[in-house]
Formats: structure tokens, C-alpha cells, sequence
């Protein structure tokens, strides 16, 4: 049973007990992200994560993590396009350790000068390390061409210019303007009693005020958009770009099924045709990502650069062959139970739990029991299917980036 409790200050509790575990996962879900971000402050909302483990007013860095390791516990986060997240999990007899250290790094980080000095080293690396991986290096190139002049379009790391740049008062700034209670969510799974879960919470965050002018980000539209980035490797890593789809309650499962056919695995159409019978590429996929007001769909190929111009046209075949050799009831009812199985065994973790219960009311400001996604699969028809295949599958409305050696000597636009 998901329940969900609103402070007075505007901040959601989104709860889920399960007795049958011994552990207690807790998120504190932001949202804010590199979309909210501008040209020069790219990169700041993973650098202000970052930050938050380099200590607190009464706690060092090796404080926390000493903390945390002497009860068992683990400690994260992670930061995306749209929200970062702080989280942890531990037993449930060291639930208020971890609450109380996690809960003195949101509120009290030094953001100690020092401290960003070497982080920002840390952060380099990571962008260097970033670089190193082709096939990241091409899904960001396409975004960035997708959405110009747009934040979504920007690298969640950041660039090496901006990283330098940051300051402490760049980082008090950017928390002033943009964490604030009413874009916080509290997501807790785990074998807890709710009524002392809230009398905490509300006593650790009841009174917090935070940001009062918050900006919503500019909203973006997926532009058709062509790019290459030489790199001296061997292969040629090629993203194909279509317009995806805004998040949606109706339409995800219907994309779900439709991706987890189409390319979202082994048995996929493209890994069959172009991998499995044509023996053209060592990997190749399909994924969709999509956001509050825009998406995008994406197919991901690793091959040699003769064999580019034959790939795109295999994949564009299987495109519409996707509207001619459509899809089986026997199929549909396939995936479904493949999608259900997965979704339920996630499900046997707090953590994956407490993730779930988050996202649904991160995106959309709802909660969804396990029950109800189920039935949302189960809902899911050809009709509905073929509905989503119809936004997304525009040929005409295509993007690529290429990442490789000589890859500019292709001309793409008449691929």
C-alpha cells in the first residue's frame, strides 16, 4: 500500500512499507537538473551533488563514509537531465544513523573551497573518462543536436570550462534559486511504521523554506538535427534519432512493448536482422528516452565504417517493416509477461521500490501500486501500440550522430 503525506512547507512523502525485508531505502528526490541549468552554469547540478559528500559543518568526508560503513549502510546519488537524488539504505535498526547523516549533508554541506578545488579534479577525470566512451560521446552529440540551444541539450557533467569556473558562491547560489520544498519529494520503502517515519521527517524538514523564485525549465522540442565528432577508434559509433514522446501514464507501457520488440534486446527485430542474419554489427539497440514536455527515441549501432550506409538503411527497412510485418497477439502477450516478470522481481528490493514510488511522482505527481502498472501493461493493445508508432516512427523527421575516425568524409544528410 503507497501512501502519501504533503508537509505544510510543500514537500511530498511518498511511502511504501513492506514487512517482509529488513531494510529501509530513503530518497530525497530534487527537481532540478541539468535542464535547469544555463550555458555558463552547465555542469552545476552534478557538481553540487558531488559536493554534498565532502562534509558537513560537524562531519568530514571521511566521517560520512566511516558513518555509513560501521552500520552496513550505503550511500549515494545520482543526478539526471530533469532531477538529482540523494539516497541511502540500510538495515531498519540503523534507519535514523542514516537519516541523520543524510539529512546533515542536504542542509549543512560546507561547500569548503578546499574541498572544491579537489572535487572539481574528480569531476575532470570523470569527463575525461567520459570522453574515453564512444558510444556516451554520440548519444550526448545527438542530444546536443536535437536540442540546440537548449539545456537539455547539455551534458549533465558539464564542460571542463564551466567545471573550472565554479566557485562556493556559485554553488549556494544555484541552491537558493532552485532546491525548494514544493520540488522535493521524500521516497522511503522498507519495513518502517509510518506514523513515526512522518513524525521524523516532519521534524527534520517540516520547517525548511528553500527556494521562493524558482524558474521551470525552457521548454524544448525535438528538432531534427545531423552531427560528427572525429575520434581515433576503430569502430563507428552511430546513433539514429526520432521524435520521441512527452512522459506519459497512457502511452509508456505501449512504447515499452513496442521498443522491447522493435529493439530492446537480443531477441529484438534489429539485433536479429542486423546482428544475428547479417553479421554487420557487435551490438545494436533501441531505447526511449522522454521528459515532462518532449522525448526522444533512440537506436544505437557499433560497427565498422564501411558497413555504415548499409546499417542505416537496414534500420530504416525495419522501420517500416515495423507498420507491414506487424506485430502478433501472441507476441504482445510475449512481451507483456516478459515486462511484468522484470518489473516484479525489481520489485523484491526496497531500493528498486523506493525508486519506483519516486519516479511516478516525480514525473507525473502521482503514486502507482504494483497492481496498478500491472494492469497498466495488461491494458496495452496493437492499437495502442501502432498509436505511439505513428508519433515516433518519422523517417522524415530523423537524426544522426556519428563518433569515429574519417566519419566527416560521410555525407549523412544524404543517407
Amino acid at each position: 500500500m503507497i501512501s502519501v503525506h504533503t508537509m505544510p512547507n510543500g514537500i511530498r512523502v511518498v511511502m511504501e512499507v513492506m514487512q517482509s525485508v529488513r531494510s529501509i531505502s530513503f530518497g530525497l528526490w530534487v527537481k532540478t537538473g541539468s535542464r535547469h541549468e544555463t550555458a555558463t552554469t552547465n555542469g552545476i547540478a552534478h557538481f553540487t551533488e558531488h559536493m554534498f559528500f565532502k562534509g558537513t559543518e560537524k562531519r568530514t568526508a571521511l566521517c560520512i563514509a566511516e558513518t555509513m560503513d560501521a552500520v552496513g549502510g550505503q550511500i549515494n546519488a545520482f543526478t539526471t537531465k530533469d532531477c538529482t537524488c540523494y539516497h541511502v539504505r540500510t538495515l531498519d535498526t540503523h534507519f535514523d544513523t542514516a537519516l541523520d547523516v543524510l539529512t546533515d549533508m542536504f542542509f549543512n554541506s560546507k561547500f569548503d573551497p578546499a574541498d572544491i578545488v579537489k572535487e572539481r579534479n574528480v569531476i575532470l577525470e570523470e569527463i575525461s573518462m567520459y570522453e574515453d566512451t564512444p558510444e556516451d560521446v554520440c548519444s550526448e552529440l545527438l542530444n546536443a543536436k536535437v536540442f540546440p540551444q537548449n539545456p537539455l541539450g547539455f551534458n549533465i557533467l558539464g564542460s571542463s570550462d564551466t567545471v573550472s569556473s565554479f566557485e562556493q558562491k556559485d554553488f549556494k547560489a544555484f541552491m537558493d534559486e532552485l532546491y525548494s520544498p514544493e520540488d522535493t519529494i521524500i521516497a522511503i520503502a522498507g519495513n518502517f511504521n509510518e506514523k513515526e517515519i512522518i513524525e521524523k521527517l516532519t521534524a527534520l524538514y517540516g520547517n525548511w523554506k528553500g527556494a521562493t523564485t524558482r524558474k521551470e525549465p525552457i521548454k524544448a522540442i525535438y528538432t531534427p538535427g545531423f552531427g560528427v565528432k572525429e575520434k581515433d577508434i576503430e569502430q563507428v559509433h552511430l546513433c539514429m534519432g526520432l521524435p520521441g514522446l512527452p512522459i506519459s501514464l497512457d502511452e509508456s507501457h505501449s512504447i515499452a512493448i513496442m521498443n522491447t520488440i522493435f529493439g530492446g534486446g537480443m531477441s529484438s527485430r534489429l539485433f536479429q536482422k542486423i546482428r544475428e542474419e547479417r553479421g554487420l554489427v557487435y551490438t545494436v539497440y533501441s531505447y526511449h528516452v522522454n521528459y515532462a514536455d518532449t522525448g526522444i527515441f533512440t537506436i544505437y549501432a557499433g560497427l565498422s565504417p564501411s558497413h555504415v550506409p548499409e546499417v542505416l538503411d537496414l534500420i530504416s527497412r525495419e522501420i517500416k517493416g515495423f507498420f507491414t510485418n506487424k506485430i502478433t497477439d501472441e507476441q504482445l502477450a510475449k512481451t507483456k509477461e516478459q515486462i511484468k516478470s522484470n518489473f516484479i522481481l525489481s520489485l523484491e528490493s526496497s531500493g528498486h521500490r523506493m525508486s519506483s514510488i519516486a519516479r511516478t511522482q516525480v514525473s507525473l505527481g502521482i503514486s502507482l501500486t504494483t497492481d496498478d502498472i500491472i494492469n497498466k501493461i495488461d491494458a496495452v493493445t496493437l492499437d495502442s501500440i501502432y498509436d505511439v508508432c505513428d508519433k515516433i516512427f518519422k523517417l522524415d523527421q530523423m537524426s544522426l550522430s556519428l563518433v569515429g575516425k574519417n566519419v566527416e568524409g560521410i555525407n549523412i544528410k544524404n543517407i
